[in-house]
């Protein structure tokens, strides 16, 4: 298992769209995103931070269900 990276948050928005993520609004420096997956609808929160932090990205991957390996082949 990698450790999650510290990226600038378009590299971490355009890997969660290649996943299905779809960009729904943002206001001010927080963007959201949202998901339809098996009848449910997840949502989460992007920073508009560059970088992105270890310890923000964490939370955000766990949430998007995603695995840090699956995230960086996203990349």
């Amino acid at each position: 298992m990698s450790k999650v990276p510290s990226l600038s948050y378009k590299k971490v928005l355009r890997a969660l769209q290649r996943d299905g993520w779809v960009i729904v609004r943002q206001r001010g420096s927080h963007i959201r995103l949202q998901k339809r997956r098996y009848g449910e609808t997840l949502k989460l929160t992007v920073p508009a931070h560059r970088p992105v932090k270890r310890s923000t990205l964490s939370p955000i991957l766990k949430q998007a269900r995603l695995d840090v390996d699956e995230f960086l082949r996203l990349l």
